[in-house]
């Protein structure tokens, strides 16, 4: 296939980039290079002759027609999104622009080059999502695919809105769509002001390490290369017009998940140990949605699709990366707001 994938530098879309073209996928990659853009998180296909890149922001309407005109994709992966939830109570407009209004653009871009092709039946587009927008969980249950939309935050309600658009494209015009909602990534390539890579390096640097509220707010832990994986599996094999919720099957403390990077650091990086003395409770974001947990029922029964890697397995595979990969992650400490405490507004 030739896929069209919007977001592809950032940590998510990067690792569908890479995990595509290895297996043999054409990729257009489409981004507009915004603060958490990476051109390195691609390097390592940048010269296959399957990748092309385009510097293009999702909310130029006129420069997506013209991508999908050149390219003739055979689908669109749309991942390009603003994402750091801490990010959106500061500034929240961007969240609408790129992520409702950005869709928004997308949708018609793809609607419009579907319709002038004669609805080709292989088309599809698949819409990349998150499980925040189903609110927060009390001590049990799971989301699923129907759960009640119910954001918290300006980041969770503008990818709610989007996720609406799609399924009204889907049923208003017949185009062909998927959907995954997942639950919290990590892995290599993690921007640096999401909470594993700020461990991460807090710790590397004999930092304080940072901890929100008490840090008992629980999340599923989903290795991104898994992700990717899932991702490309609902793209080809995925129902139309259906919807699929992607876990790592990890539920963990944001506390505890903290404490194990610290162990792994201790075992790869002995000097600083113990790394867990650094680790200092902060005042709470507002809005903080306690328990996040996907029930991947759904995907498993009808795709065969499970997580390969467990939470301790890829947070030390992480370590690693961190570790071995300085000249990556050194040049962004200086891109605007890392390492500073955003979202108190």
């Amino acid at each position: 296939m030739k896929i069209l994938v919007t977001g592809g530098a950032g940590f998510i879309g990067s690792a569908v980039v890479r995990l595509a073209v290895a297996r043999g996928h054409q990729i257009v990659n489409l981004d507009a290079l915004t603060y958490a853009a990476n051109l390195a998180n691609v390097a390592p296909v940048s010269d296959s002759d399957l990748y092309r890149f385009e510097h293009v922001d999702i909310r130029d309407r006129q420069k997506l027609d013209r991508v999908f005109s050149q390219h003739r994709p055979d689908a669109v992966m749309h991942l390009a999104a603003e994402s750091h939830v801490d990010r959106s109570i500061d500034g929240p407009a961007a969240f609408i622009e790129t992520n409702v209004i950005g869709t928004f653009n997308m949708l018609e871009a793809a609607r419009a080059w579907w319709q002038r092709e004669g609805r080709p039946a292989g088309f599809r587009f698949h819409h990349i999502s998150t499980d925040e927008v189903f609110g927060s969980l009390g001590e049990t249950g799971q989301f699923t695919e129907d759960t009640p939309y119910d954001p918290r935050s300006p980041y969770s309600a503008s990818k709610a809105g989007s996720d609406h658009l799609v399924r009204a494209w889907h049923e208003t015009y017949g185009l062909p769509v998927v959907m995954t909602n997942c639950s919290n990534n990590y892995g290599p390539y993690h921007f640096p002001e999401k909470l594993v890579p700020v461990v991460i390096l807090k710790a590397l640097a004999g930092e304080p390490i940072p901890v929100y509220g008490d840090g008992g707010n629980i999340r599923d832990w989903l290795y991104v290369e898994d992700h990717a994986d899932a991702l490309l599996l609902v793209l080809e094999k995925g129902r139309i017009g259906r919807s699929y919720n992607i876990g790592g099957e990890n539920e963990a403390r944001n506390i505890d998940l903290v404490r194990t990077i610290c162990a792994h650091m201790d075992d790869l990086n002995a000097s600083g140990a113990p790394h867990d003395r650094l680790i200092s409770f902060v005042t709470d974001r507002p809005g903080h949605d306690r328990r996040y947990a996907i029930d991947p029922t759904r995907i498993r029964d009808e795709l065969g699709w499970r997580p390969s890697v467990t939470v301790e397995e890829g947070l030390r595979r992480t370590v690693e990366w961190y570790l071995a990969n300085r000249d990556w992650w050194q040049p962004l400490l200086t891109r605007d707001g890392v390492g500073k405490r955003l979202g108190t507004a």
